[in-house]
């Protein structure tokens, strides 16, 4: 079980499948495949990535659904994710994310996943300190700066790093 899967079980982030779809506008969230993991998934998936940065993205291709461009990772199946250990790091902490503000780096969850955004604050800022997880995903920060979004106001801050 993922740490995520403390508070967000599998089925239903199988069944929601919001994290995966992206428009035009917020292009900038696609998840980025580390250097060290691109020619493996580019294998798994048989598709070709892109660089962004010292990392990579997939090359996504829009189409018109409900009045809107949208376009699906290519990595979603029927049961979720087909990357398994090679999951993009933003994929496998969402809707957990660090962002930028000011010259702070803080640790978010996003109301896209409307699962996790409906439980007490107070529950999930206890959940990100909790066993180390604030400290990894910092820690990923630092390894990875290219993971940090800006911040987007309203998001709850949930800790801050020292």
């Amino acid at each position: 079980m993922s740490r995520i899967g403390k508070i967000l079980s599998a089925n239903s982030c199988a069944k929601c499948r919001v994290c995966c779809g992206f428009t035009r506008e917020d292009i900038w969230e696609i998840p980025l495949i580390y250097a060290e993991n691109r020619a493996a998934v580019e294998e798994r998936l048989g598709v070709k990535l892109i660089p962004r940065g010292e990392e990579f993205v997939f090359d996504m291709e829009f189409a018109k659904q409900s009045g809107e461009e949208i376009s699906f990772c290519p990595a979603l199946s029927e049961n979720g994710c087909a990357l398994g250990e090679l999951k993009p790091f933003d994929c496998a902490v969402w809707p957990f994310r660090v962002n930028a503000l000011d010259d702070l780096r803080v640790i978010t969850v996003s109301p896209v996943c409307e699962t996790v955004y409906s439980l007490p604050l107070k529950m999930l800022s206890e959940f990100v300190q909790k066993d180390g997880f604030s400290e990894m995903l910092f820690s990923e920060a630092k390894k990875h700066p290219e993971i940090v979004k800006p911040y987007i106001d309203g998001y709850p801050i949930l800790a801050v790093e020292k």
